[in-house]
């Protein structure tokens, strides 16, 4: 029992940080046959977890391709999420839109020296945006980065843990790229190309050297 739970809990894991998936695919990266793969979809699908859509490529058949519903992504956590959400009505109810974005703006001021604790000035962009990533891992939002064909950097984020604040309040989303573009400074172009709150999967950062030109 205590194998299939932890099959479960990786297949979820997969989906999340990876997003759809074929059944062939899944058991592969399970390292099981199919049948279990199946065996674990279909149980996550009862319990309202995971969705299939069946997709045509090419002149083969029809293809499941696997991915997390709503509640499926609930299951990875959103830090203190009902009492943050209270607390943020209760501040714009009582205070106004003003304070709250003073005090956004001053929580975001605190992150970002944080983060030059860890990130030095002279650490080249690659160690840079490699440090912020292994950060916001540690912040809980499954982050990750990659080195794009022209050399430019994408920081990804597979999950937001602030989710529900920032939904009521998309001050959290500048404030967030405005300590991202600081960290790496003037010269480093910091774009936010897809956004969960936009409907996206995940949040991805673009991260380049802005151009002389």
């Amino acid at each position: 029992m205590d194998k299939i739970i932890q099959e479960n809990e990786r297949a979820l894991c997969i989906l999340k940080n990876e997003g759809e998936k074929t059944l062939k695919d899944l058991a592969k990266m399970l390292c099981i046959t199919t049948e279990g793969a199946r065996f674990q979809l279909l149980k996550l699908a009862n319990e309202g977890y995971v969705k299939s859509e069946s997709r045509a490529k090419g002149r083969g058949r029809p293809q499941q391709f696997w991915s997390l519903t709503k509640e499926g992504h609930a299951k990875f956590p959103n830090k203190h999420s009902e009492l943050t959400l209270r607390l943020i009505n209760k501040i714009k109810e009582d205070f106004g839109e003003e304070t709250l974005s003073k005090i956004i703006t001053s929580t975001g001021k605190d992150n970002l020296d944080n983060y030059r604790k860890t990130i030095a000035e002279t650490d080249t962009l690659e160690e840079k945006v490699q440090k912020l990533a292994q950060l916001r891992e540690k912040e809980g939002y499954m982050a990750t980065f990659e080195k794009t064909g022209d050399g430019h950097f994408e920081l990804i984020e597979n999950h937001c843990p602030i989710c529900d604040a920032a939904s009521i309040c998309q001050k959290f989303c500048s404030s967030e790229l405005s300590v991202f573009q600081a960290v790496f400074g003037p010269n480093i172009q910091v774009e936010r190309v897809k956004h969960i709150l936009a409907g996206d999967r995940r949040c991805t950062y673009l991260i380049k050297e802005k151009s002389n030109t």
